[in-house]
């Protein structure tokens, strides 16, 4: 299964930092930014957090909620957030069902090695559910200024 631009976005429950939890259903009738990323605490996926971060005012500014997921769990998560003063909403995914759901778990290659992982991935939910953009194997440079873009051209 795969999530792609026009269609319904697949279901989304997840426990979050905090003890919270988020749900697309809870979020219906706004627009939300859903981004998938390997492991917290890595460069590539902390650089990410901290640039969505440095926009969380101009998310909030449209009201659109910025919601990161991996596989970690909430306590990884919460020791994430609290490291780099996160302001972004963190969603743990440790069975994988939504990864899988949202077509992220794929097969990667590093150093010639193949093993399953989460591809760098970025989906802009519209107020109806529907995914109105999806960004796949994404570059974490100039990313979030180019998904703020996109909310706002869509609000």
């Amino acid at each position: 299964m795969s999530a792609t631009e026009g269609q319904p976005a697949p279901a989304l429950d997840l426990p979050t930092d905090g003890g919270g939890r988020v749900s697309l259903t809870a979020l219906k009738g706004r627009p939300a930014v859903i981004y998938f990323y390997p492991k917290d605490d890595t460069t590539g996926c902390t650089r990410e957090a901290q640039d969505f971060t440095g926009l969380a005012a101009e998310f909030a500014a449209i009201d659109v909620p910025v919601i990161g997921v991996s596989k970690d769990t909430v306590k990884k998560h919460d020791r994430f957030k609290a490291k780099y003063d996160l302001s972004v909403i963190l969603a743990s995914d440790e069975d994988g069902a939504a990864c899988q759901a949202w077509g992220v778990w794929v097969e990667k290659t590093l150093y010639g090695r193949q093993y399953m992982g989460i591809e760098r991935a970025t989906f802009l939910i519209d107020a109806d559910g529907r995914i109105a953009r999806a960004w796949r194997k994404v570059k974490v440079a100039d990313h979030a200024a180019q998904v703020l873009a996109a909310t706002r051209a869509l609000s």
